[in-house]
Formats: structure tokens, sequence, C-alpha cells
């Protein structure tokens, strides 16, 4: 064959297997944990009112810090003076104006920089869309057509939106989605309200904005947060008057700041902006509120994110955790610990209706763990969500069930399957409350010497639970465990929650081990620790919580 020809044939099969291979790299990685991504909107103070400064703001730009364009812009039609042109859906230096070519320096710029100075290691990225003199409703995906048909034609006229394609709700999402594929959504910056009335509508309009966001990129409000800026309030300001509603957004967010405007001044110009100096310090404010709320972990095994293509630097997926036993098969007769069920994740070793950890405690999933008066349960528990457990029973026999749980309602409740057979009879909380734990019967069970699956399901919203017991009521049972127990319960091991082995001691009982934790052993940590049998008798274990 003709070696061109040969060359002609071979070349587009190398791209073939190239792109095939790139599409399996990409199916595989993961975002990079150190880069922080922000969405920063709202109207013309967020868009850019501050005068831009050349030589500070557009040269002496942080390295580690990027915006995703949200429109495009050649370089000569932007503010101030730059060679940098800009095109949409890519990554850039970030430097301003950041909103529309024709806008200046804005507070979303200063807050970058600063939030790069704050956390070393770490690279933050702007998605900037915002535009002058519109109302809330320009960013609520369900309201923006009508008011741009309405009250916001004029707005339409000047052309401002069109660099968002006449949808900023739509563009915000648009570039949240392609941000999201290379780095953390870690927070909302927002500045709005001189063009609305800040009362109960507006502020529900403004969570509408963010929640809508927040469900379609399927994160979670309890650790995405939002950091409203107040209005500006020096002399002669329009709209000082507004800025108690804006800080009334705290009862509609589960995770808010408040960047206050107070002591900064205006441009000297209108009574709605802020000058340079105060769009400058309004960033830094903004840093630090965000600094407050969000989770500053850094990730030491992450690469540094290319500045260039951020896509270049994501990092590889972790294998899905095998389903099994948390530590060991729980031993039957014995406690199920409500908070030990299955490694897996969801929909294998368990079912809940919420993304995220609501109490945050022990574990970093969906279950919802919290740390009442007298230890670790699970709580906030709703119909049909579910847990798993690998148990181990002792012997064939019957068995007498209980719970130890609470509740408000009376009727919150749960029911128990062995090997998805159903055992025992569903179990509620007796409604004295949530901080009033009580034992409840959940009748008896013949089981099978072995190891199962015990499942754990809710067929009634709000019950919290601590724990399971399974109790020997036959005599083979109670023989075989009268066995297991005759060596002396006095060696126990100590470990922290990635499994590592942290101390061994001895103690008279688990009660007594527990307590020696409690009371501080030496070289531990303040923590959450499982103490666990190290002896012949069969394996008991108990999570402790260690405070100094």
């Amino acid at each position: 064959m003709d070696i061109k020809k040969f060359s002609e044939l071979l070349t587009p099969a190398l791209w073939l297997i190239g792109g095939l291979l790139m599409l399996a790299t990409l199916a595989n990685a993961a975002p990079n944990p150190n880069f922080h991504i922000y969405i920063a909107y709202g109207q013309s103070n967020m868009a850019g009112n501050g005068d831009i400064v050349p030589a500070e703001d557009q040269e002496k730009y942080s390295e580690k810090f990027l915006m995703l364009a949200s429109h495009t812009a050649n370089a000569k039609s932007r503010s101030g003076s730059t060679t940098q042109s800009i095109e949409m859906g890519k990554w850039y230096p970030a430097i301003p104006p950041m909103f529309h070519a024709f806008e200046n320096l804005s507070p979303a710029d200063y807050f970058g920089r600063a939030m790069v100075d704050s956390l070393p290691g770490v690279t933050v990225g702007i998605i900037p869309v915002a535009i002058g003199a519109v109302s809330i409703r320009a960013f609520d995906k369900d309201q923006y057509e009508s008011y741009f048909k309405g009250d916001g034609k004029d707005i339409m006229s000047w052309g401002w939106p069109k660099d968002y394609d006449n949808n900023p709700p739509g563009r915000i999402l648009e570039l949240a989605k392609k941000a999201k594929e290379v780095g953390v959504i870690k927070g909302f910056i927002f500045h709005q309200g001189e063009s609305d009335g800040t009362d109960d509508n507006w502020r529900k309009t403004v969570y509408k904005t963010y929640k809508d966001i927040i469900d379609a990129l399927d994160l979670d409000e309890n650790e995405v947060p939002f950091v409203a800026g107040e209005l500006l309030q020096s002399q002669g300001a329009c709209c000082s008057s507004k800025n108690g509603g804006i800080a009334q957004l705290k009862n509609n967010f589960k995770k808010f700041g408040l960047a206050s405007s107070k002591g900064l001044e205006g441009n000297g110009k209108d009574p709605y902006h802020f000058g340079r100096a105060g769009v400058i310090e309004l960033g830094r404010r903004y840093c630090s509120e965000m600094l407050k709320l969000i989770d500053k972990t850094i990730d030491p095994d992450a690469p540094p994110v290319n500045l260039v293509d951020p896509s270049q630097s994501t990092v590889p997926d972790e294998p899905p955790e095998e389903y099994g036993p948390y530590t060991d098969p729980i031993e039957i007769p014995g406690k199920v610990q409500a908070e030990n069920y299955n490694k897996g994740g969801a929909n294998v070793a368990y079912y809940d209706l919420n993304k995220g950890n609501e109490g945050g405690k022990l574990r970093k999933d969906d279950v919802d763990i919290y740390q009442p008066n007298m230890g670790i349960v699970v709580g906030y528990n709703q119909k049909g969500e579910w847990l798993k457990y690998t148990v181990n029973v002792a012997a064939d026999g019957e068995y007498e069930i209980s719970a130890n749980v609470a509740g408000e309602n009376g009727t919150g409740s749960l029911t128990l399957y062995m090997d998805d057979q159903p055992i025992g009879t569903e179990m509620a909380n007796t409604g004295k409350g949530f901080d009033a734990f009580e034992v409840v019967s959940g009748g008896k069970a013949t089981l099978k010497a072995g190891e199962h699956e015990l499942k754990l399901e809710i067929t009634n919203d709000w019950i919290d639970i601590d724990y399971i017991e399974f109790k020997a009521l036959s005599t083979d049972a109670v023989t075989t465990k009268l066995n297991l127990m005759t060596e002396a319960e006095s060696s126990f091991n100590l470990f922290d929650l990635q499994g590592k082995r942290v101390a061994s001691f001895n103690a008279s009982s688990l009660d007594a081990a527990v307590n020696m934790v409690k009371g501080g052993l030496k070289g531990i940590r303040q923590g959450v620790y499982l103490v666990r049998s190290a002896g012949k008798m069969g394996v008991k274990q108990q999570v402790v919580v260690y405070e100094k």
C-alpha cells in the first residue's frame, strides 16, 4: 500500500483511539477539591462600578484566581486597559471587568483575591452574572421572561441581558454545570436590592434563585453558603433603609453571611454606588464572611489546578465503597448501634431522602447522625428511608427485640427485616420529645445462627434511633452467649474514624473501657472513636466521644 495513503488512513484512527482514551479518562475523573468556585450575581454594584486602575487590577492579578467567562468580548471593548479578550464558557485569569465589557471593578474581584490570600493551596474561580438596575425577578427562572417583557423591558432595550442570551439564571446554571466538572461550587456572593423592596416576598425570591441552582446541580444547601452584601449607607445614599430586610435573609438560608457596608464611601456621583475603595473593602468583607462558613480543608494529594485548562487537573475518582459491615459483623445477642450501618453508600447500604448529613457527626454521607445529650444517634428519619447492617447471630433461638428511640409525635416508627423477611413488630416513639429517649418493645423473633443482613426501615416520619437490641430467650442461645463470655473481658482496642488503631488497653468491662476513653486515654485527641473488645469472647464494641 502507498505509505502516504496508509498514513492518511491511520491518522483518523489514531485520533479516534486518542479521543476514546480521553473520554475514558474524563469518565473516571473527579473535580479538584482545591479548586473553589463561587457564583457572583446581582445588579450594578456586583456588576462593577468601582474605578479600574489597570496597573493594580488588570496587570497584577492573582495567579490562582480564575473566572469562567459569562460572555464574549474583545480586549478593545473592555474597560480599563487590557489585552485580554474573552470567550463565553472558557477559563481566564480573573481581571475586571468580569460581568460585562463596559463595567468596571466589582466586589467579586477583591473577594477572589482575598480568598486566595487566605487559603494557601486553593485556587479560586468566579462565575460572574450581574445586570445593573434589574429586579431580583431577572434571576428567577420562572419570572425572568415576563420581567424582561414587562417592568424590565427598558433594560432589555439597552442590550445588557444579551450578554447572557437574555436568560441570566440559565447562564448561571450553564456555567455552574461546566465548573462543577473541574472544581467544587463552594458558595454564592450576592448584591441586589436597590431596585426592589427587601420585604418577605423579595427574600423568598432571593432564596428561590439560589435554591433552584442548588437543586439543579444536586448540591447540599447545608454545605454551600450564601453571603449577601449590604447596600450603600454613606450620607446621601438612597437605600440604606433596606439593609434591615437584607439582614433578615438569615432566616431563609441554612448557611448565611452578611457583608457589612458600614463606613464604606460612595463614588461621589450618585446615591447608589460604592467608590473604588468601598468596592475593594466590600469584596474583602465578603471574603471574611465566607471564610466563617465554608469547609477550608485542603487536600494535600490533589494536583495543582491547571490555570490555563482546569480540566487537566482533575483527580481520579475514588473506587466505590465495597458493601459490608462498618467495622465487623454486629453480634446478636447484643445492641445494633444505629450509626453503625454498613458501608457501601446510597441505595446500597442505606436510603436517605435528603442529601448530606444533617447532624454532621461521625460519617460523611447522607445519613443524618447527630449527638444529643446521651450519645450518637440517627435522626431526621422519614418514611421510606432504610439502613442495613451485617449481623452475626450466635445461636438458633428466640430473641426479644427492643429499640431506644425518641420523638415528639408518638407516631414515628420503624420495622425490621432479617434477610428481607419481616421480624418482630413495628416500634414507635413515645412522643415525649427528641431528648426523651425510651426503650420500646419490638416483639419477638426466631433467628437462625450465622451471618445475616438486618434491615431497619422507617415506616412513619420523625423517629430518632439510638440502638436496636436483641436479647436471647431460648436456652440454646443463652448457653452459647454464656460460653462466649467465659473469658474475662479485659483487653480492648481503640480505633479512630479512619479505622486506625490508636490505643490498646485493659478494662474490666466494655462500660469501663468507654469511661476510660471519655476520661482521656494517654496520647488521644478530642474526637470520635470506636472501642472494641480484643479477646476471644466475641466482638463487643461501642462508639464513644472524647471531649476535653
